[in-house]
């Protein structure tokens, strides 16, 4: 296991890259699919990582507690190496209720993580509606527990998320995930 640190070229105000994806029930997502939401928290991730089984359960209640934001999961993973991130491995973990985002969707080509730059799993990006798109607000951690058994006191994402539906800025600056690398394909 290989620490990461995120570290992507975006910045607040850019507009969030496009991608078609498959989700794990069955339909194909855009960004248009998620057009009537106020905000869309896009988190690279996968099913093999500590760090990023560490914050599924807060993913998870994100999902649940906001009408207005979609929690998308992306697992760029190489499913090849990694077999606990494969699309099958994905589907039995919604289907078991472990996971239960809004969409969890497979980037088997990698190149959407790529025009993110996202580099660990977890690698949350929180976009902000702006018009007919979205426009990132905060990149940075899900909470202030950095390791995969510390207990969280601060949860910046949802602080994120209660600043964006207020329209307000995100009044912290962006800090960098902690997490798994990202296993690309050779």
């Amino acid at each position: 296991m290989v620490t990461m640190e995120s570290d992507s070229e975006l910045t607040r105000g850019d507009a969030a890259p496009a991608f078609e994806l498959p989700g794990t029930d069955g339909e194909t997502y855009t960004l248009d699919s998620f057009a009537d939401e106020e905000a869309l928290l896009v988190v690279f991730t996968c099913n093999h990582c500590p760090y990023a089984q560490a914050k599924i359960d807060l993913l998870n209640d994100v999902a649940a507690e906001y009408d207005d934001v979609a929690v998308v999961g992306i697992n760029p993973n190489d499913a090849e190496e990694y077999p606990d991130d494969s699309f099958e491995t994905m589907r039995e973990w919604v289907e078991e209720g472990r996971i239960r985002y809004d969409a969890y969707l497979r980037d088997e080509s990698q190149e959407v993580a790529r025009e993110y730059g996202a580099v660990c799993t977890p690698d949350p990006f929180l976009f902000a509606r702006e018009g007919d798109g979205f426009v990132l607000a905060y990149h940075g951690r899900v909470d202030d527990a950095l390791n995969p058994d510390d207990d969280p006191t601060e949860f910046y994402i949802r602080e994120a998320i209660d600043a964006v539906l207020a329209d307000d800025d995100v009044p912290f600056e962006d800090m960098p995930s902690r997490g798994c690398s990202i296993k690309w394909k050779n």
